[in-house]
């Protein structure tokens, strides 16, 4: 039922539309060019830490993750409002909507990860056995954004402006995590910066898709971080979906 409802979801997106699922990759591939345009070597030029990498290659495995991460927060944000037709059926298990969101942007996200691979290929790698890590940092970056999900949808329903209110700290939050720069720019001056960089638990995703994919460092090499990250991200995720849970009762009355 969630392959099914999720796939659904998948359609829905570009019904009606000219292009259709064009449009899935048309922003994202555009945010790289003017990222890689501003950074790269026609603007303040920076230089990747890994060396022999041009600054396009480093930056694609910090973006791909947030593009589906911020994409799948967004979305599942209103997706009690969205299938209001189900959450008002009381034999229908509401806890599953979020999850299908969330699989929804899955398959966006699959995509973009073949689009990655493709980039290094063009680029002359050749693919190592960390690159399968990949799939284990997707599973992270799923849970935290279906812990916030849970939180955000349940309080959507009763404050409406809650939607906006996670877009904007999207917007922010993509400049919490060393994605379009390089951590040491801050960190040289300032090394007090790497500390807070670490708390943000998606500093952990962002490094570890940029492990698996350029240096091959295997997940186990960051014992610290993990144990963090996943501390952090099962806290949320229970918190998440006990409001969620405590909330429910009401969702059917206000929609």
């Amino acid at each position: 039922m969630i392959f099914d409802l999720a796939k659904s979801d998948f359609r829905k997106r570009f019904v009606g539309s000219y292009f259709g699922i064009v449009w899935m990759f048309i922003q994202p591939l555009v945010t790289v060019v003017i990222y890689a345009f501003i950074f790269g070597p026609y603007g303040f030029k920076s230089a990747p830490p890994v060396p022999d990498t041009s600054y396009v290659i480093w930056l694609i495995p910090g973006l791909v993750p947030w593009f589906f991460f911020s994409e799948a927060l967004n979305m599942q944000t209103g997706i009690l409002q969205e299938y209001s037709y189900l959450v008002k059926k009381v034999v229908f298990p509401v806890e599953l909507l979020p999850i299908i969101k969330l699989a929804s942007c899955f398959f966006v996200h699959l995509c973009f990860i073949a689009i990655m691979i493709l980039a290094y290929f063009i680029d002359g790698r050749f693919p190592m056995i960390s690159w399968l890590q990949i799939l284990y940092y997707s599973f992270a970056a799923s849970v935290l954004a279906l812990g916030l999900g849970y939180l955000t949808s349940a309080i959507n329903v009763f404050f409406k402006d809650m939607q906006q209110i996670v877009g904007i700290l999207l917007q922010f939050g993509i400049w919490m995590c060393p994605i379009m720069y390089d951590e040491t720019l801050f960190t040289s001056r300032a090394p007090w910066v790497g500390t807070v960089l670490k708390l943000n638990p998606f500093y952990y995703i962002v490094a570890g898709y940029r492990d698996s994919m350029l240096t091959g460092d295997p997940f186990w090499i960051r014992r610290g971080l993990s144990c963090y990250f996943w501390v952090v991200c099962l806290l949320i995720f229970f918190v998440g979906l006990g409001f969620f849970k405590k909330l429910r009762p009401h969702f059917s009355d206000v929609l």
